[in-house]
């Protein structure tokens, strides 16, 4: 009898155990196929159709999320930190950008993590997780909307291929989870607020179309301010024709109808901080610019010199800095112009709700704001001056059918929990790119370009302030050729490689030798006894790998 009973014992010990590992093994594919992109699910459908013979609502049959910056009635916005959400109560509205979307036929499926309360670019939050980058899962998503840009690159309409009573329960799971058994479709699109590149380095990181817009463009009204005079509400989407629907809802009529550039401005300085061959990704855009529109069009600006010429309170705010002593590129200096604006205008937004709940705030953020306090008024002043002057450079430079083109970051997306996101280089770099369209007011379209290095790579197009439908016009003109003309890049210089590899091998084989370095050819050389034959390994290697040698 006690036999029986302990057998009784262990077989349910063994069926508990088995629920325990079936329940996490459901949780983790939940998680996988979420990628810890949402912070909470929820569901705001659109008004009915107008009966024919009227035109269906324009977003028809899209599903959107809003990063937590968003109001939504009856919802609490996070702002990406728990003591945020704790002391603050349910919104009373829906923000105006959400309620045009909704009312234009979109459907919103949820909100998505951002960093700590939206200041980094990185894409990190310790206290909700990091959403995983779906195409590279070991570097950062990028932020300060990375949720977002995850949601979006992971395609979140699919479902993983599991058992099909895995399938079942998973299913029901994120119905209990979710109230709702829908799902993002193929053109879903993500929004969320842009200061200083929210959108788009986690665009150019997770390998997805990211759009911001002119300041002022959209009404930024019942939306979490970061930095007053640079956030803009943006958004992502896989498909450029996704963007341009949605551009057509949120923005005014482009004045004088759809056009094309008449010039395409290469940045040479800008591509010179790359940190993958500069060819990588100007080329492409060169080869796509001539296919379209023609190579009269392609022109090259220094843009460190212009911008000097024609930002003269830059000079000052150099002078102030480094008191004349050091010189510092334009474009640097315009990094820490945009920094100190943040800085200032965050803490102004938001120091009283800082000092009273005294949350938990990541160190390096605390220091910057200790920091920013030992700011004067009238170097803020200054650098409100030099956002003013550079509005009426880029506008100068562009005009009404210019496009500006940079990289997006500097760098390929950092490792998770890599200590490269902290240096000095990389922020310089990153900032200084990303000032441009920040510190101008410009609009700005981050261009996925395919892959390097196992890592997405993008470039970014930048119009005047006010041409954001001709800009979201060209992007539609260009998309399909920039992405053609990538594929064509990495496989003509794959092949290229494998070439020279092939034509190395074969040297080696034919001679016994491989040129290395200079040295080690010299000591190969040095094996023949005989002029003639010397200059016969000279000349096979002229051939073979097309090498002049004296």
């Amino acid at each position: 009898m006690a036999s029986n009973s302990a057998n009784l014992w262990v077989l349910l010990g063994l069926g508990l155990a088995g629920i325990w590992l079936m329940t996490k093994k459901l949780k983790k594919s939940i998680i996988r196929q979420d990628f810890g992109a949402f912070i909470e699910k929820l569901l705001l459908l659109p008004p009915p159709q107008p009966p024919p013979p009227k035109a269906p609502h324009p977003l028809t049959a899209l599903t959107f999320a809003v990063s937590d910056l968003f109001e939504i009635e009856g919802y609490v916005s996070g702002f990406g930190h728990p003591e945020w959400a704790k002391t603050h109560e349910a919104a009373s509205r829906t923000s105006l950008v959400v309620s045009a979307l909704v009312d234009g036929g979109a459907t919103c499926v949820g909100k998505t993590v951002i960093d700590e309360l939206a200041y980094s670019i990185h894409g990190e939050n310790k206290h909700y997780g990091t959403p995983t980058n779906p195409v590279v899962p070991a570097r950062v998503p990028g932020g300060s909307c990375s949720g977002a840009a995850v949601a979006v690159a992971a395609n979140l309409v699919d479902f993983s291929l599991v058992d099909l009573h895995i399938v079942q329960v998973i299913v029901l799971c994120r119905a209990l989870l979710c109230g709702s058994s829908n799902e993002m479709e193929p053109g879903s699109k993500l929004f969320c607020v842009d200061t200083v590149g929210g959108v788009r380095v986690p665009a150019g990181f997770c390998g997805v179309v990211g759009f911001r817009p002119s300041y002022g463009a959209i009404s930024k009204i019942g939306v979490l301010p970061v930095s007053a005079s640079l956030d803009t509400v943006g958004w992502f989407a896989k498909d450029p024709n996704i963007l341009r629907r949605v551009g057509h809802v949120l923005l005014q009529p482009a004045f004088g109808g759809q056009r094309s550039p008449r010039k395409i401005i290469m940045a040479d300085d800008c591509f010179q901080s790359l940190k993958i061959p500069v060819d990588r990704v100007s080329q492409v855009v060169v080869n796509s610019t001539e296919k379209h529109f023609g190579r009269q069009v392609l022109k090259h600006e220094i843009l460190d010199v212009y911008l000097n010429s024609k930002v003269p309170s830059l000079k000052e705010f150099h002078n102030k800095k480094t008191n004349g002593e050091v010189k510092t590129s334009s474009i640097r200096l315009l990094a820490n112009v945009m920094q100190l604006l943040h800085r200032y205008e965050f803490r102004s937004n938001h120091e009283e709700w800082i000092n009273t709940e005294k949350p938990i705030l990541d160190p390096d953020f605390l220091a910057q704001m200790n920091e920013i306090m030992k700011t004067s008024d009238a170097e803020i002043e200054l650098c409100k001056s030099i956002r003013e002057e550079m509005r009426l450079a880029i506008n100068s430079l562009l005009k009404d059918d210019g496009i500006l083109v940079l990289p997006t970051t500097a760098y390929l997306p950092p490792k998770l929990g890599g200590k490269e996101i902290l240096s000095e280089e990389y922020q310089s770099s990153s900032f200084s790119l990303l000032s441009i369209a920040s510190l101008s007011g410009c609009c700005q379209v981050t261009v996925p370009l395919g892959y390097y290095d196992k890592c997405p790579v993008s470039v970014s197009l930048i119009a005047r302030h006010g041409n954001d439908r001709f800009l979201l016009d060209t992007l539609q003109i260009m998309y399909a050729s920039l992405q053609e003309q990538a594929e064509t890049y990495v496989k003509y210089k794959s092949r290229n490689t494998d070439m020279q590899g092939n034509s190395a091998e074969m040297a080696k084989e034919k001679h016994g030798y491989l040129d290395l370095s200079f040295d080690d050819f010299n000591a190969t050389l040095n094996r023949f006894p005989y002029p003639s034959q010397k200059w016969s390994v000279c000349q096979t290697v002229h051939e073979i790998l097309g090498l002049t040698l004296r």
